[in-house]
């Protein structure tokens, strides 16, 4: 007669053992204790034609910053007007804070439209960097099911600190949801960055990655040394981009694969304070060589931070023994039309890709695209989640032999 029990103990082992097989979570909450802030970024993916405005809008910052955080041209007219297309990766600037003991940025509202629901709110306008859980528990909404057209969401976003470093060195940090056609190595590479590195920053086990993770991506950066009592004392600005200071009226720029800080007068016509360096005739930005027979005679007149509606500026003068060469700059691109077909705003590929190398600025255009809305009742679906898994195969592979030798030690048992 069969034993009837070793069915049942059958289903309870694949039972068992698929527990085991789950994705373990992993997410990129960083745990703090203090009230400050930091520079950070979000990857976001238009999820539809959208003008640069209604990008700001969505996450309530400044559209300057958004297209100088992407190095595109601010001087174009009527650029916040300007059409970005669907599927357009961008880097969104965005300030991350500490809340109720973690790092978050809960600066972001939505209001909520005819046909939303939590799900499409989370997975496609915010494309997966919020799950509709973390929303619904940031506004304690009792039934996801009902929502009412026009209520104000509060929207948790992910994001990073780490000290504003990375190995000892300025980075900010890039909260990145990870695609279909992602690997971790693609990620690394893409971001000037190693694989060891993004498995100790997100604390991975392997270096397995599924789409719709959240990894916090450390990018290279400049860093700038302003006195504590400036309204923008620790400003970091990443490799191949620009920042905003003093109220628009000062542009720094980190150019790629530099760690010092650039900053002159901003193209954009707003009143200022004075931005000439005390007891000279320069201004700031302004660099003078002189050389000598002791080397070379350096004069630079510098931004040191903005306070109390002030723009500070510091003079130095060093002897080098050579002369600088002339200041690099990140290339300004254009306001894309079109998905540039190096696919510089995509997300990364495999590691066979070999970068982005030189990008050239798109021509202008007076044709832009028609909008798709600013946002569709019905937007289509993305990646859900916004804690990051992963699973590790060596670790699977264990568990499946052992399971097995249990499997196979309790049959001959109960033969």
């Amino acid at each position: 007669m069969k034993n009837p029990e070793k069915p049942i103990f059958f289903v309870l082992l694949i039972l068992a053992s698929s527990s085991f097989f789950t994705a373990t979570a992993k997410s990129t909450i960083e745990p703090c204790s203090s009230n400050d802030t930091c520079n950070s970024l979000l990857g976001y993916t238009l999820y539809t034609d959208l003008k640069v405005s209604e990008v700001a809008s969505l996450f309530q910052v400044d559209p300057i910053s958004v297209l100088l955080a992407n190095a595109i041209d601010i001087s174009y007219p009527d650029v916040e007007n300007h059409i970005l297309p669907s599927k357009l990766f961008l880097k969104i600037p965005i300030t991350c804070s500490c809340v109720d003991g973690i790092r978050k940025s809960v600066m972001t509202h939505y209001k909520t439209r005819p046909s939303d629901t939590l799900g499409s709110i989370a997975d496609s306008v915010y494309g997966g960097l919020v799950s509709a859980e973390q929303i619904q528990e940031a506004n304690s909404v009792t039934d996801p099911s009902i929502l009412d057209v026009g209520t104000s969401l509060v929207v948790p976003l992910p994001c990073a600190c780490f000290n504003g470093t990375d190995n000892s060195l300025p980075s900010v940090y890039l909260s990145y949801v990870v695609r279909d056609i992602d690997t971790l190595a693609g990620i690394a590479r893409r971001y000037s960055t190693t694989l060891t590195d993004l498995m100790n920053v997100n604390a991975m086990g392997a270096p397995d990655v599924s789409s719709g993770d959240i990894l916090a991506v450390p990018l290279s950066a400049c860093a700038s040394n302003f006195p504590r009592y400036a309204s923008d004392f620790g400003l970091i600005v990443p490799n191949g981009s620009y920042a905003l200071a003093a109220g628009h009226c000062v542009q720094c720029s980190c150019a790629l694969g530099s760690r010092n800080l650039y900053c002159e007068p901003a193209s954009l016509a707003v009143s200022c304070s004075s931005m000439q360096c005390r007891n000279s005739n320069l201004m700031l930005g302004n660099i003078t060589v002189q050389q000598s027979s002791a080397g070379c005679n350096v004069t630079t007149c510098s931004y040191n931070g903005f306070s109390n509606g002030t723009i500070l500026t510091s003079l130095s003068r060093s002897l080098q023994p050579r002369c600088p060469g002339p200041q690099q700059f990140a290339p300004l691109l254009a306001p894309p039309d079109a998905l540039p077909k190096d696919m510089m705003y995509a997300p990364a590929p495999s590691p066979d890709f070999d970068g982005p190398g030189s990008i050239a600025a798109s021509p202008r255009s007076s044709v832009l695209p028609s909008s798709g809305g600013s946002f569709p009742g019905n937007p289509a679906n993305g990646p859900a989640g916004s804690f990051s898994t992963a699973t590790s195969s060596s670790v699977n592979y264990f568990l499946i032999t052992f399971l097995i030798s249990i499997a196979s030690f309790v049959f001959v048992f109960l033969s």
